[in-house]
């Protein structure tokens, strides 16, 4: 049974400041609540092909998961996966312009739960579109703020 959660916000910042910061991994730390550390297995810059570890908490539980990059459009779209771990998953960031000189970013993570994951679908879900509402909100904050 797929999961697959989209949340989106405005942030009042040009598209170019907002895709660079949010899609850079190495701050992750800086605006996902839940990520505990970043660590490149490939040399930055990012690019097709980088991978990156994280080690983060959810739902209690301790996890670590190398993503690699699938797709990078700087400034448009960027997509990374992971097909290992109690969670593969793909993660899609998509940055548009809005009236006004901001910028839509879209945060889609669809992946496949695995072991105790799996049993409790429902509720994985609402806390994965729960922890992105409010990651998307910690990333405004810091991005608007300057």
């Amino acid at each position: 049974m797929t999961v697959d959660v989209t949340t989106e916000i405005e942030i009042a910042r040009p598209r170019h400041e907002v895709a660079a910061f949010a899609g850079d991994p190495s701050n992750a730390t800086a605006w996902y609540a839940n990520i505990e550390a970043v660590a490149w297995e490939s040399e930055p810059p990012l690019a097709v092909g980088s991978r990156f570890r994280f080690r983060a908490r959810f739902l209690g539980r301790t996890l670590e998961y190398t993503y690699e990059v699938r797709e990078h459009v700087p400034g448009e779209r960027q997509i990374m996966a992971t097909t290992s771990g109690a969670f593969p998953m793909e993660t899609t960031y998509d940055w548009t312009d809005t009236p006004g000189g901001g910028t839509r970013m879209t945060l889609r993570n669809r992946g496949e739960p695995e072991g105790v994951f799996k049993a409790m679908r429902g509720a994985l879900e609402l806390a994965m579109r729960r922890a992105n509402r409010k990651d998307l909100s910690r990333l405004r904050d810091r991005l608007e703020r300057g």
